[in-house]
């Protein structure tokens, strides 16, 4: 696996002045976005198999183990605050379940038919889709947990950072990102981290987008539960609603801080259950009730 070779841009690294430590590092780091870059077709392929199953009514589930594992949780952790998910819509399975997530649990990765009792338990099925996350493509929990899926009916993708590798071939969608050895030998908590991070958010976002919690590049479902949140969706209403934000603090009032509502109540002049009824009608879509 080229995951698990040595680097020879960093075999002197124990060598280093601390400057050159952080800059060689550095260096490595700058190759990941092109590695992610050559996957991006599959990647698209991947969103827009997943918004078909989100729109007719199924999950989001990502699986890994160790880092993979804790970068999904991350992931569908974020959906709910920045988008107004449900918290089942977007779901993270981690090899060891919640001890995982702060904590190393290695052998648990070996553990195929843990990764199935895990995803049934979650009832998945045929309208969900499964992202199976990990470095080395080769994870036996992950491959469980697709293995599963598959046999479900569910859509299953594979992101892994070495091909050939069994995950890609498992997946139905395969988006191979492959970084090239680690800084620090089978060290891919760096630069395998940092491409699947990235695979991720681009999953994530775009599938957001698609369903449209975006209008512009603003987060028009943004959930306001704090004050720095309550802020920003009043500066959005403001934006899109073209009113200033005094009358955008009335109107979140009124539409129980929900962004879109606030918004289709300023351009539309209609009240919040009418806002409610128009955005219901678009899917969702802020820009075919206001534009």
């Amino acid at each position: 696996m080229i995951t698990e070779q040595q680097n020879p841009n960093t075999q002197d690294i124990d060598q280093l002045s601390t400057l050159d430590i952080v800059t060689r590092i550095n260096a490595e780091d700058q190759t990941v976005a092109l590695a992610v870059a050559r996957a991006l077709p599959s990647v698209a392929q991947a969103v827009d198999a997943i918004v078909a199953r989100l729109r007719g009514g199924g999950r989001l589930f990502y699986v890994g183990a160790g880092t993979s594992g804790r970068l999904g949780v991350l992931d569908a952790a974020e959906c709910v605050p920045t988008y107004s998910t449900p918290p089942q819509l977007v779901q993270a399975l981690i090899a060891g379940g919640e001890t995982a997530i702060t904590r190393s649990v290695e052998a648990v990765e070996d553990d195929m038919d843990a990764a199935r009792s895990d995803l049934m338990a979650q009832g998945v099925n045929a309208r969900d889709a499964v992202v199976g996350i990990a470095a080395s493509g080769r994870t036996p929990y992950v491959l469980g947990a697709l293995a599963y899926a598959q046999a479900q009916g569910a859509l299953t993708v594979g992101i892994s950072c070495n091909e050939p590798a069994p995950l890609l071939e498992a997946a139905e969608i395969a988006i191979a990102v492959v970084t090239g050895p680690e800084v620090i030998t089978g060290s891919t908590r760096m630069k395998a981290g940092t491409a699947q991070k990235l695979v991720l958010n681009m999953l994530s976002t775009a599938t957001m987008i698609r369903l449209g919690k975006v209008y512009g590049n603003l987060m028009v479902d943004v959930q306001a539960t704090n004050e720095k949140l309550l802020q920003r969706a009043r500066r959005i209403v403001a934006q899109i609603g073209q009113v200033d934000e005094a009358q955008a603090a009335e109107l979140l009032a009124a539409a129980h801080d929900e962004v879109k509502v606030a918004i289709v109540m300023a351009r539309r002049g209609v009240t919040a259950e009418a806002a409610r009824s128009l955005l219901l009608g678009a899917g969702g879509i802020l820009r075919q009730v206001i534009d």
